[in-house]
């Protein structure tokens, strides 16, 4: 599913996560960092940026101890490693998510389908937006 609907304007991305804890999945250093740092400035308190599956099982086990998460972002593939586990664990949690990737439509999303999809490369005002959409009364 992609999101559609109309991005709120630009000047209110600056509030628009104000309180929403985020994790971010993204084994790209300077992709991760464009996303830590669009999410930050949408106001987002933002958890990682996790490099591995493994990094990203294990900071969301320590933040479902911590107040949890608002919501993530996950690349899909980590070097040949798919992030579907991670997918799977946040799903369980109730915690949404999105998936940023540069694969084309129809990719393996394992189970989840309907998962909401971002394509790359994406600007940090569509970004924000579409975490906003994730984290609607949350």
């Amino acid at each position: 599913m992609h999101l559609t609907d109309q991005p709120i304007p630009a000047s209110r991305h600056r509030r628009s996560l104000q309180g929403k804890r985020v994790l971010v999945v993204e084994d790209g250093a300077l992709v991760g960092m464009l996303i830590e740092d669009g999410l930050i400035d949408a106001g987002a308190e933002v958890v990682g940026p996790a490099c591995s599956v493994s990094e990203a099982l294990r900071l969301i086990e320590v933040a479902s101890t911590d107040g949890g998460l608002s919501a993530a972002v996950l690349d899909i593939n980590f070097d040949d490693e798919m992030a579907l586990s991670v997918a799977d664990r946040l799903a369980v949690l109730g915690v949404p998510f999105i998936f940023v990737t540069d694969y084309p439509e129809g990719c393996d999303q394992g189970l989840h389908t309907t998962a909401s999809r971002l394509g790359k490369p994406f600007d940090s005002d569509t970004l924000a937006d579409a975490v906003r959409k994730l984290t609607v009364g949350r």
